[in-house]
């Protein structure tokens, strides 16, 4: 199968990402920070290994602020849920996935305020209409980095300067973006920022990120044995212990670290540079072809490697369905839990049919894609 739906999940992982979590199985997987036996200890070492090149990738100075966690949607969940409180104001944007926009809405029942910034018909948001929503109670802001559904770069830099400028803590969603952009959590001025483990990271799926700085103390959303302060039946205030009640998934960890350690020995560069090429030369090809609508940017280096298309009004399931069964290609169609991204674009009654490309994908896979889209085109426009 040719695979473009790495937005998803990236497939195929490294191959260290394979080995090592094989040999953490059948070696030394006992629990982590539990235990006084060699293998537990074997298990911490390599749980705090992947904390501290997760750190180095993201320019973090202290692992310790690296928190792990089961996905990036329990990331946002954690993050959104544990800093607003009742009268808080948080202000997010229409391109957001709903790991943003349903915590959000939850917490409206407890009486937290929220702004959703429209973002244009490319799904570019603009940092001014951010700046202009700020509220005296505003306390938080949320936003996506790339869109999971065009694929839109949202300038976090400046939005980071707008949020440090009015004192008010932002938050990054980075799963479109983690392991392919370069995040320097002190240069964009980022308070928290939550990451997959299984996207552009490389990892395997049940692994997620959360940074957050030393200066706020989240609510824990689940607490329990931590392996710290046993003694107390009050959860600690440790970081990161506070949010990593329970055993962690050391083999997803690991495998998580060896991701880091491909994309950091691969050079992240290499990997983006990868992407757009490909990226554009999927646009300028799709664009060639009768009946074809794309979504966002034109430019790849204003998007991620997220492409979504259409073919006139046809349903973008049966488009997705027969790139599965007649030309075996792997897409995704649909609204892509992210709706008003969709009512943003104009897709949101048809969907879009989503190519998404990795590091692992080639130029010829993009060439069978272009060819596939071409017969299926020549059926629905004459």
């Amino acid at each position: 199968m040719i695979y473009l739906d790495n937005a998803a999940t990236t497939f195929p992982k490294p191959e260290s990402v394979y080995t090592s979590m094989d040999e953490c199985m059948r070696t030394y997987c006992a629990n982590p920070g539990r235990s006084g036996h060699k293998m537990a200890i074997e298990s911490a070492r390599a749980v705090e290994d992947s904390r501290s090149l997760v750190a180095k990738l993201f320019n973090i100075d202290n692992p310790m602020n690296v928190v792990f966690t089961f996905n990036a949607t329990d990331s946002l969940n954690l993050a959104i849920k544990g800093f607003l409180n009742p009268g808080d104001h948080v202000i997010t944007t229409t391109m957001e996935h709903n790991s943003v926009l349903r915590p959000i809405m939850e917490l409206e029942k407890i009486g937290v305020e929220h702004t959703f910034v429209q973002a244009d018909t490319e799904g570019f948001v603009n940092p001014k209409d951010i700046e202009s929503s700020i509220k005296e109670n505003t306390t938080l802001i949320v936003t996506t980095h790339a869109s999971n559904v065009v694929g839109t770069l949202v300038d976090i830099k400046e939005i980071g300067e707008i949020a440090k400028k009015h004192n008010i803590k932002y938050l990054i969603d980075a799963s479109q973006s983690a392991g392919i952009y370069d995040i320097d959590v002190k240069a964009i001025n980022a308070n928290m920022i939550a990451l997959p483990g299984h996207k552009g990271l490389l990892g395997p799926q049940g692994t997620g990120i959360l940074y957050v700085e030393d200066e706020i103390r989240l609510r824990s959303q689940r607490e329990g044995g931590t392996g710290s302060q046993s003694e107390e039946i009050v959860q600690p205030d440790l970081y990161p212990d506070k949010y990593e009640s329970g055993t962690h998934n050391t083999p997803g960890i690991v495998g998580l670290g060896a991701g880091v350690e491909f994309i950091l020995s691969t050079g992240i560069d290499k990997i983006r540079e990868h992407e757009e090429y490909l990226s554009q030369y999927m646009i300028d090809e799709f664009l060639k072809i009768p009946g074809v609508k794309l979504y966002g940017p034109k430019d790849s280096k204003k998007r991620a490697a997220v492409i979504a298309i259409n073919i006139n009004d046809v349903d973008s399931g049966e488009i997705s369905f027969r790139l599965n069964s007649e030309f075996d290609i792997a897409t995704r169609s649909g609204i892509h839990c992210a709706p008003l991204a969709h009512k943003s674009i104009g897709t949101l009654e048809q969907g879009a049919v989503r190519f998404s490309l990795g590091f692992f994908n080639t130029k010829e896979d993009v060439d069978k894609a272009i060819e596939a889209l071409k017969k299926i085109s020549s059926d629905y426009v004459k």
